[in-house]
């Protein structure tokens, strides 16, 4: 069963910003990066979480400016986080039940990554299509 390290393999480092920071500052490293979320930081100790959500209901839909608000005002918390070796079945089920689209990874308080639900799609995916090959390869390869 594969976890959220198998999926940190495959990926950049995560992205973070300072609890200070502005959402336009947020909202330019989510554009740039092509990312939907970051991790809030104070320091190395992780404080909260900022999605794209957070910008369209905690901003856009109050008429807040971008340019003033401050990401602590507006993050996600407590944070949900899994360690490299939780089972992607497990951060799905987390996802699922808190409704929540990014889980960070979490190793001796040092954040390693970001597992999305996106990505645990991407990586089932792969394991379906694996076994479908398998066994279509058992079924009629071996009849031949």
């Amino acid at each position: 069963m594969p976890t959220a390290q198998d999926i940190l393999a495959n990926k950049p480092a995560v992205a973070t910003i300072a609890e200070e920071a502005t959402v336009m500052d947020a909202a330019k490293i989510m554009s740039d990066r092509h990312i939907g979320s970051l991790v809030v930081v104070r320091g190395d100790t992780i404080v909260g979480i900022f999605t794209e959500r957070d910008v369209l209901n905690r901003v856009v839909a109050r008429h807040r400016d971008p340019m003033e608000v401050i990401i602590k005002d507006v993050m996600s918390t407590p944070v949900a986080y899994c360690r490299p070796t939780t089972k992607l079945a497990e951060c799905r089920g987390v996802m699922t039940r808190k409704r929540i689209r990014h889980l960070p990874v979490v190793k001796d308080n040092k954040l390693l990554g970001m597992v999305s639900s996106g990505d645990i799609l991407a990586m089932e995916h792969g394991e379906q299509q694996k076994t479908i090959e398998y066994m279509y390869e058992y079924l009629y390869e071996g009849t031949r």
